[in-house]
Parts: structure tokens; C-alpha cells; sequence
């Protein structure tokens, strides 16, 4: 009987072998077949088609389908984007002169708008308002934003001349600059706040970001921090290393941090922390929202899982996917989805499943198939839908006065632009970033100047409105109420002048901000935000209470039966 037992398994394990290498047969028949006729059809085409095909477009198409049927991470680039690729990993945008620039309408000119700190636009002396007359000699007169934007950037470390006027002095201006390469600041701004508590603002995981963080983090310590708010909002990811670097300098040595699990074993990885923590025991909360994505989320879902800091705002984006590059021939590269990766907890936060079909399609993960996994201290925790925050607060929502204000493709931007250039222009100095204040007066000047510039914005209450009216006239419905719709039409009537005190505060932000971008640079005009912050204010609060810190980072007690 045993003997039969035996053979009977050993008949079994041959069967799953057998029927699991002719799986991979029929796998590698049907690549093999459908690459032939890929290959048929192309050179077909090439053949007898009645006009003459470009490879670079045709093909190119055919691969841009495929991956578009796989996930948005997924992507191909030929020699000529490459540098697409490596932007994405370096932080290095573009070769320029460092500084955003604005069509003034008023004057029909291109001016510069925000100069960035430490880059060849602020060390030349450009301000706002500066109005670009030539590049190189070529005048810049009734050119457009994206012609001078071409003629500002070009290869790092070349030179031309820039000659300008200054609204301010009337003066004309010439100067030589030198194109750098452009990389945007991982950490535009850290700075200590009330309290002794710190603040570390991160906007990407690119290269020696954790050493960053890691500077700031000591200099703030030397400061006299004892708490810290870690700001992630925004922050679309980036290098996976470099997230577990940052993890690293808040928990042990030796700490598991995130698992990478895949089709190929070999590239399955375990990432653990390796070296001592700064600050083990520091309260730390960390600032997440929609956009906080892929290492954002290793980060603060680590922390969370680790129960190493208390993670506010609202729900992150549910990237938990990993990419990895290939060498291609000719000078390419592709960027594929080779991994999932796995939090402390086990969780994988991915949000999104990517179906295969005609045309491929997305499907969120419903909160119904989600499953609860446990923190160290063995708080409740989920997958399948980004990093839920252990305490959500809603950031204040912008008016839709404030959109038509700042959108840069309306003439009213100007209003705004030019108030602020007057201001700057009478103003050589103003208090620092954190102490400045647009006076009433000052605001009420805007004010008047925005209502007799004949500024004008679709309230969207108004045209849900026109569109429910349209819906009860097809049914039907419109005359019976009639009277209510042209009652709720004057209620809904926008009024400029009421709208702008209503709104006050909101706008007063988006001027101060500006302004003191222009004194202070980027870092100044985040300093200003953090005052009107409602999740930055509500992490502070809890800092500053020390026990109801404690209790969100503790399970809840078992109740007795």
C-alpha cells in the first residue's frame, strides 16, 4: 500500500510538472507566432502600401499601444527622450536660466515673473516685471511665451546676451548669462516654527534627497526642534532607496522597511534600514494628500506601520508598483512595471487594478475587497487603497474666484500681476516672510482696481443652474417651476464686489504669497502658506499635545466581554 501511495505521488508531481512545462510550450509559441506576424505585416506594409512608411512613426505607434494595454508606468524612450528618463531621477528639468515668465497684456510683453533662488536668472539680478526686449540681438517684441521660453533655454553652459527694461526705473538693461541646468529644489523650504517644532517640506525622491533631508533635519535639531512636521503633500515619489534612506533616519538599524515581490525571484528584494537613526523617539507627524504617491507612500506607510509617526490629511494616491529600466538597442530605454511592493505590515497600497482588454481599462480597488492587516503596535491598517491618514483633515478648498484670478492665459491675470509689480515697486523692502501682512487698504486698492478693470468669471453655480433649466424644459418640469428657478437665478447671481470680501482671506493669501516670493523666493512664499495651512495648524496642535499623540499611535483597548 505504501509502495502505491508513493508511486501514485510521485505520478501526480510528473502530471503538474508536465502540465506546467506545456503551459510554458504554448506560451512561448504564442509570443513567437504573434512576433512573426507583427514582423510579416510590418515589412508588408513596407512593401506594398501606397505610400512610403515612416519606421520611426509606424512602429513606434505599434509600441506605444502595446504598453498603453499595460499600466501607465510602463514606458518606452527612444534616444531622443531619454533625457525625459533621466529628469525623473536626477530632479534636472531643463537648461536655462531659472525663472518663470509671464505675458502682460497690458503692455503686450513678455516679462519675467519669478526668478528662483540660486539659479543664473536671480544672480544676474532679474526681478519681476522686467520686460525681455531682445535675446542675442533678436528682439523679443510681440513674441509669445513659448517663443522667448525656446530662446531662454538651450544647452548648459552656453551664453547669451539678455537685454531688458525695468518697469520701475525706466531704465534698459543688458546682460550676459550663462544657461544652467535647472533642477528644482527637493526641499524648497525647512524652516523651525512656534513651539520647537520643525518643518520639512519634500517634493521628490531623487538623487542624495535623503542626505537632504538629513541636513535639514540636523541643522533644525541644532535649531532646538523637538517635534517635527514632515511635509509630503505633492510628492509624486521617486527612487525607492532613497525613501527607505529617509525611513531610516527615524527607526532602528536593521528595521524591515519594504519588500519588492515580482514574476522573476531574482528580482524580488527585501530593503532593510542600515544604518543608526538621527531620532528614534522624536513626535513626528507626516503631511500626506492625493498626490502623495509611490515613495511617498513606502515613507509614510512605513512610519504608519512602524507606528513611528502619526500621518495627517487626506487619503494618498495608491501607487504600489515598481519600475525598473532596460537598456534597449539604438540608444533606448524602457521603463517597466517589474514588482509590487510591500509595506511593513505586508500590505501593498496599490489602488488601482490594470485590466487587460481591448484598449485596456482601470478599475479602482473597492473598499469591500480591501483587507485589514496590523500595525507593530497592532492598530488596524488596509491595503488596496494608498495610505489612509490616522487623522484626515480636509485642506480648505479655492474658490473658483481664485482660479479665474491666477489663470495666466486670461487677460484679469494682469490686474493681478500689475498690483503686485506696483507693490514691489513701491516697497524695497518688506518684514520677513512669516510676518508680512497685505494691509486692508492695500486689499481694498486691488479690490477697486479688479472691479473697474471689468473683471468677469463663470461662477459654476450658474451654469449647473442654466443646465438644470434646459433638463425641466426637455421634461417638461420648467414651467411649474419657474417661479423658484428665476428666484434661485438672482440668488445666484455672482457679484464681484461681494464675492471679494467673502473671499478675502483666500486672496489675500494668493497676493501675499506672491509678493513675498519676490523678497524671499520660493522658500519665503511657503514660509507665508504654512500661517494659513489648515493641516500644517491641526499637525502642530497635536504636537503639542503629547498624550493624544501617544493614543493614535496605540491600538484601541480589546473590550471586555
Amino acid at each position: 500500500m505504501k509502495h502505491r501511495l508513493i508511486c501514485l505521488l510521485g505520478w501526480m508531481l510528473f502530471a503538474a510538472t508536465a502540465m506546467e512545462a506545456q503551459k510554458a510550450n504554448d506560451h512561448h509559441f504564442e509570443v513567437a507566432k504573434n512576433l512573426e506576424v507583427f514582423n510579416a505585416i510590418y515589412k508588408s506594409l513596407d512593401m506594398l502600401y501606397v505610400d512610403s512608411l515612416d519606421a520611426h512613426e509606424t512602429i513606434g505607434t505599434g509600441i506605444d499601444a502595446m504598453l498603453k494595454s499595460l499600466d501607465p508606468y510602463t514606458e518606452y524612450y527612444p534616444e531622443e527622450k531619454l533625457h525625459e528618463l533621466k529628469s525623473i531621477y536626477t530632479g534636472n528639468i531643463y537648461a536655462g536660466i531659472g525663472s518663470t515668465i509671464h505675458y502682460n497684456s497690458r503692455i503686450k510683453r513678455v516679462c519675467i515673473y519669478e526668478p528662483y533662488e540660486g539659479n543664473p536668472a536671480q544672480e544676474a539680478g532679474l526681478r519681476m516685471g522686467d520686460i525681455i526686449l531682445s535675446i542675442d540681438d533678436e528682439s523679443m517684441v510681440d513674441k509669445d511665451v513659448a517663443y522667448v521660453s525656446s530662446h531662454l533655454r538651450g544647452e548648459a553652459g552656453t551664453s547669451f546676451l539678455l537685454k531688458i527694461k525695468r518697469p520701475s526705473t525706466g531704465k534698459t538693461m543688458q546682460m550676459k548669462i550663462t544657461r544652467r541646468q535647472i533642477q528644482n529644489p527637493t526641499i524648497p523650504y525647512y524652516g523651525m516654527q512656534p513651539d520647537s517644532i520643525g518643518y520639512i517640506m519634500l517634493t521628490g525622491f531623487t538623487e542624495n534627497s535623503s542626505k537632504e533631508v538629513r541636513r535639514a533635519f540636523i541643522d533644525l535639531k541644532k535649531q532646538g526642534m523637538r517635534r517635527l512636521v514632515f511635509d509630503l503633500r505633492g510628492n509624486g515619489g521617486g527612487s525607492e532607496q532613497e525613501a527607505v534612506n529617509i525611513v531610516n533616519l527615524f527607526v532602528p538599524k536593521g528595521t524591515d522597511v519594504v519588500s519588492n515581490r515580482g514574476k522573476m525571484k531574482r528580482l524580488s528584494r527585501d530593503y532593510k534600514t542600515s544604518v543608526e537613526p538621527l531620532d528614534s523617539l522624536m513626535p513626528v507627524v507626516v503631511l500626506v494628500n492625493g498626490s502623495s504617491a509611490s515613495a511617498s507612500e513606502i515613507t509614510s506607510g512605513a512610519l504608519q506601520d512602524l507606528d513611528r509617526a502619526v500621518i495627517m490629511g487626506t487619503r494618498t494616491y495608491g501607487k504600489g508598483l515598481v519600475q525598473m529600466t532596460i537598456d534597449l538597442p539604438y540608444n533606448g530605454n524602457l521603463k517597466l512595471t517589474s514588482n509590487k511592493y510591500y509595506i511593513p505590515s505586508g500590505r501593498c497600497i496599490q489602488a488601482i487594478n490594470y485590466r487587460h482588454g481591448k484598449g485596456g481599462y482601470t478599475e479602482h480597488i473597492p473598499d469591500s475587497l480591501t483587507r485589514v492587516f496590523f500595525t507593530r503596535n497592532g492598530r488596524e491598517v488596509r491595503d488596496g487603497g494608498g495610505i489612509k491618514p490616522d487623522v484626515e483633515v480636509k485642506p480648505d478648498s479655492l474658490p473658483n474666484l481664485a482660479y479665474y484670478l491666477q489663470a495666466s492665459t486670461r487677460d484679469s491675470a494682469d490686474v493681478l500681476f500689475n498690483f503686485e509689480l506696483d507693490y514691489i515697486t513701491k516697497h524695497p523692502s518688506i518684514p520677513a516672510a512669516r510676518d508680512f501682512h497685505l494691509s486692508d487698504a492695500d486689499y481694498d486698492d486691488f479690490k477697486q482696481q479688479l472691479i473697474e478693470s471689468g473683471f468677469t468669471y463663470d461662477p459654476e453655480s450658474e451654469k449647473l443652474l442654466e443646465n438644470l433649466k434646459k433638463v425641466a424644459q426637455f421634461e417638461g418640469y420648467y414651467d411649474d417651476a419657474k417661479p423658484e428657478f428665476e428666484q434661485l437665478e438672482k440668488k445666484l447671481k455672482h457679484n464681484l464686489a461681494k464675492d471679494l470680501d467673502k473671499h478675502r482671506d483666500i486672496i489675500k493669501e494668493i497676493i501675499e504669497t506672491d509678493i513675498v516670493a519676490n523678497y524671499y523666493f520660493q522658500r519665503g512664499s511657503m514660509e507665508l502658506s504654512l500661517r494659513y495651512d489648515k493641516q500644517f495648524i491641526e499637525a502642530c496642535r497635536l504636537l503639542k499635545h503629547p498624550d493624544e499623540y501617544q493614543r493614535l499611535l496605540q491600538a484601541p483597548p480589546t473590550p471586555h466581554k
